[in-house]
């Protein structure tokens, strides 16, 4: 099949397809025309793929498990050198969820107080930042 009609099948435009065949995750064969044709395994392929890429891992980490992903899910084995990798970026993850949660809770903190003081009468805000004035 096409790059189009891989693309449909799974839901995934080709320009993230042609990006998968660069970083060694997608095999295509080329025709004499220099098109690329996929077999039906591309379709498994694709959709393992999405399924990392949803649950964090990187583009490297994926070449790294892939060899060994069965099933759509996609299942992986048990290995120590997988398992720490996977944990390693579990652990990344947890760290940037800790770190949104405190400048979570700091901008809430900043609004309540806001909010409890009644402020005073301010320009609209547009986003930008107001020029300084020099003493």
């Amino acid at each position: 099949m096409r790059i189009g009609e891989l693309g449909r099948r799974t839901g995934v435009n080709t320009h993230q397809l042609r990006y998968y065949e660069a970083q060694g995750l997608l095999e295509a064969d080329r025709g004499a025309n220099g098109y690329r044709a996929y077999d039906e395994s591309a379709v498994l392929r694709v959709r393992q793929i999405r399924h990392l890429l949803d649950a964090g891992l990187s583009s490297e980490d994926i070449a790294y498990v892939l060899p060994c992903a069965t099933g759509e899910a996609p299942e992986l084995p048990g290995c120590p050198e997988l398992l720490d990798a996977m944990r390693a970026r579990l652990g990344r993850l947890q760290d940037r969820m800790d770190e949104l949660a405190r400048s979570r809770d700091a901008l809430a903190h900043y609004i309540d107080a806001a909010e409890r003081t009644g402020g005073g009468s301010y320009p609209p805000f547009d986003g930008s930042v107001p020029e300084r004035v020099s003493a």
